[in-house]
């Protein structure tokens, strides 16, 4: 089973390497790892994906909380969250499969974002499986290369977290 992780962690150098270093003296294998700052400059934020049963998630989990750099280990099994992952993809476009691709880019909702006599370079982000159907779909124009994300990943908030206070005016056009 895959469980999406984010540790809140201080923002210094060396913190990624103990963190790692942690994952690979317990031999837990991490699927994706993403690593940003957060709205705060002193705090990064880790999106960790595992791979595993109850049973790891719950020693990864453990293991975290005890890295002194980290400040808040959250777990969103069970929670509602986005999850998005970015690729950057050079696909082989000669002029008589450009409209092809380009067909293909928007039905992803891609964009392209760099183009040659020989190529296109597109931007998809999304969902984990949305990323690997446009690989698929772009396999037999050819792959020039490929860089990807990772997941990252926040809870969702209900609507009304996210919504400023409505008159009963308001209410009826939402």
């Amino acid at each position: 089973m895959k469980h999406i992780i984010s540790a809140l962690v201080e923002n210094k150098s060396g913190v990624l390497a103990h963190v790692a270093g942690m994952f690979a003296a317990r031999a837990f294998n991490i699927d994706s790892l993403v690593v940003g700052r957060t709205e705060d400059p002193a705090l990064s934020r880790m999106t960790i994906v595992v791979i595993g049963d109850d049973r790891v998630l719950e020693q990864v989990r453990k293991q975290l909380a005890k890295v002194v750099p980290v400040v808040k280990v959250q777990d969103f099994v069970g929670q509602p969250v986005v999850a998005r992952d970015l690729m950057l993809i050079a696909i082989s476009a000669p002029p008589e499969k450009r409209s092809e691709i380009l067909s293909l880019i928007e039905m992803f909702r891609g964009k392209v974002v760099d183009i040659g006599q020989k190529f296109v370079m597109v931007e998809v982000s999304g969902p984990e499986d949305k990323i690997e159907a446009f690989i698929n779909v772009c396999k037999p124009y050819g792959i020039k290369s490929l860089a990807r994300t990772g997941t990252i990943a926040m809870p969702r908030h209900s609507r009304a977290d996210m919504r400023p206070a409505q008159t009963s005016n308001d209410q009826a056009d939402a």
